[in-house]
């Protein structure tokens, strides 16, 4: 057999390296049947949808705590649901990455506000934000309803308040959520999943 030196030399700090390591103890067929625990044992799964885009796949996600009272759980994985008829298991590469999203230090979780002539937000409560909400779309309201329009006819419409509805929402919340919006009159309603 005809060795250059180079060839030499790899096999010879190949076997050297190989024997180094059954030396200190590193024996591949111990490490090989050494029992491995599955990731996922031990987690909580919740079933949730995408919140990316119109499509609205399913996904899982895998949380990780003892569930003791007042402890935080950790989402430590997120795949696709493969029960769910959307997707069927599969994620496009901005699902895939959500768990990302989910520990992003710049991650929104609380409603903020800026004032007229403030520069920066300040936090704020849920009922809060949800009040002013309500009470902001109210005044809209009562000041641009039309109940009637230059013929006389009733038209019982609001034109200066929109609604963009999520895609994400079940057959169910989409018809309620059409059913409040349209008693209000508001007649601007769109859907994202035609986004």
């Amino acid at each position: 057999m005809d060795l250059t030196r180079r060839q030499f030399v790899k096999y010879a700090a190949g076997g050297l390296g190989a024997t180094s390591f059954v030396a200190l103890g590193f024996s591949p067929r111990r490490a090989l049947a050494e029992v491995r625990q599955f990731k996922l044992a031990r987690t909580t799964e919740t079933r949730n949808t995408c919140p990316y885009c119109a499509v609205g796949c399913g996904i899982i996600m895998y949380s990780l705590g003892d569930r003791s009272k007042n402890a935080t759980s950790e989402i430590i994985h997120i795949e696709g649901d493969p029960d769910h008829p959307v997707n069927r298991g599969t994620l496009c590469p901005k699902g895939a990455s959500l768990i990302d999203f989910v520990r992003s230090p710049d991650r929104l979780k609380f409603p903020e506000h800026r004032g007229p002539g403030e520069r920066s937000f300040k936090r704020v409560s849920w009922d809060w934000a949800l009040d002013r909400i309500a009470r902001l779309m109210k005044d809209d309201r009562d000041r641009n309803f039309t109940q009637r329009n230059d013929k006389g006819l009733t038209v019982n419409r609001w034109t200066t308040t929109g609604l963009l509805a999520a895609s994400a929402s079940s057959n169910e919340a989409g018809y309620i959520t059409q059913k409040v919006v349209r008693a209000l009159g508001m007649a601007a309603i769109d859907n994202q999943a035609r986004v």
